[in-house]
């Protein structure tokens, strides 16, 4: 198993970045920042899990909280966190660049993986690409309120990776949402999984496919 070391930047004093890292062998290898859902944190078994296996396929990869996480250790995003938690993923992204990394992707698991994407709209030079686990689409039953205005901004390619069981946007309602993105974009389903992706059955079999997806799709 890759080896990880606690990480932290307090450069940005509002949004500072704490997590882990696991550092692959190359120096200059390409990075992932990868963050959390909002009931979860950087200590996820969906993002360790991840983490290993892009760090043993040779890429750096930091696995951090995002600021709301910071300040309390359970609960969701308060109201008005949003920006404060975007900021926490641009100064992750500024201090693996600052490190040395090739291109650095962005990346996270539902409202992580959300604020990864606004701001990637926002900022099109900050990422080379995202990883977007369980994309919240919409709030589960309230297939009206779409979470989308931001797509058709969006200008670095995309991997979603989605469970078919998934109460926040069936498989037919993401392609359809990744029909607004001009960027390239690509849907990875996971066979009987919800919201969470990683089961006790998937896990060999999920990441496997995620990382090959994307390694060979975006970060070739």
């Amino acid at each position: 198993m890759p080896n990880c070391e606690a990480f932290s930047d307090p450069s940005n004093r509002d949004a500072p970045v704490r997590g882990y890292l696991h550092p692959s062998a190359n120096p200059n290898a390409n990075c992932l920042v990868l963050t959390h859902g909002a009931g979860a944190n950087c200590q996820s078994p969906l993002l360790r899990a991840l983490a290993d296996a892009f760090c043993s396929a040779g890429v750096t990869v930091l696995r951090c909280d995002l600021p709301f996480r910071q300040l309390r250790p359970h609960g969701p995003p308060p109201r008005g966190s949003a920006e404060r938690d975007q900021e926490g993923l641009q100064a992750a992204v500024v201090a693996m660049r600052q490190l040395g990394a090739g291109r650095v992707f962005l990346g996270g698991h539902s409202y992580g993986g959300r604020q990864a994407s606004i701001l990637t709209a926002a900022e099109p030079r900050l990422a080379d690409g995202l990883l977007l686990l369980s994309y919240p689409l919409h709030p589960p039953k309230k297939p009206a309120e779409l979470r989308t205005q931001h797509f058709p901004s969006l200008q670095v390619p995309a991997l979603f990776v989605h469970g078919m069981r998934d109460g926040f946007g069936t498989i037919a309602e993401m392609q359809s949402a990744l029909s607004l993105i001009p960027a390239r974009t690509d849907l990875l389903p996971i066979a009987s999984a919800g919201h969470e992706l990683l089961t006790k059955t998937n896990r060999d079999a999920l990441l496997e496919e995620v990382i090959t997806r994307f390694l060979s799709g975006f970060a070739a």
